[in-house]
């Protein structure tokens, strides 16, 4: 995609997007399901997660070799980006589903309903692992101020529980080489990548 290429959305026309809400990206593929803490405005403007320029996600994923190429999802995800990544075994939801500029503005409230719904929905899908990305965000929404980053001894609806870092790049303590470390080890125990072995 070429700079001419890229959307661009003025202050006002983003803040359309607030409270709106992004599609998830799963399917019965799952064995991985990254959860994002909620998406942001440039993500619900183009419907796809992780899309605002200098959020590390999909860097990450292809640098930890879960995914074979990068996604650029600044304009949006094409079919066949959506495809490769569901072929992957990987899927994306948010721990709140609707948009604001950034996630502190999120209440205790909002944090904890969206903790209940994610624990239904992962009840459903059934992933072999869920990879919540923000530990703040997850200590609110489950009521565990004790909770450090790594694979948690407590699963979710049955599903293996991490929490790791969040690939925003307003996450100063973290770089690409260590959210792709972090996120190989959950893709790891997930199976990705004796998915990935069994096919070719």
């Amino acid at each position: 995609m070429t700079a001419a290429e890229r959307p661009r959305f003025s202050r006002s026309e983003l803040e359309q997007f607030n409270g709106a809400m992004v599609d998830d990206l799963v399917d019965a593929r799952i064995r991985l399901l990254f959860v994002g803490i909620n998406p942001g405005l440039w993500t619900a403007a183009v419907n796809a997660h992780f899309a605002r320029g200098g959020n590390r996600f999909w860097p990450a994923l292809h640098l930890a070799g879960i995914l074979p190429r990068q996604v650029d999802a600044r304009a949006g995800m094409s079919v066949e980006d959506r495809e490769m990544v569901l072929a992957a075994g990987i899927g994306i939801t948010n721990l709140v589903p609707t948009a604001s500029a950034r996630a502190d503005e999120l209440t205790r409230a909002e944090l904890r309903q969206g903790g209940l719904r994610l624990t239904a929905d992962v009840a459903r899908l059934r992933p072999a692992v869920v990879a919540m990305l923000g530990v703040t965000a997850f200590r609110a929404a489950f009521d565990q101020r004790d909770v450090t980053v790594g694979r948690q001894p407590q699963g979710l609806a049955h599903s293996e529980l991490w929490v790791l870092p969040n690939p925003s790049g307003l996450n100063a303590h973290e770089t690409v080489t260590s959210l792709a470390s972090a996120y190989r080890a959950a893709a790891d125990s997930a199976g990705v990548f004796d998915l990935r072995n069994s096919v070719t």
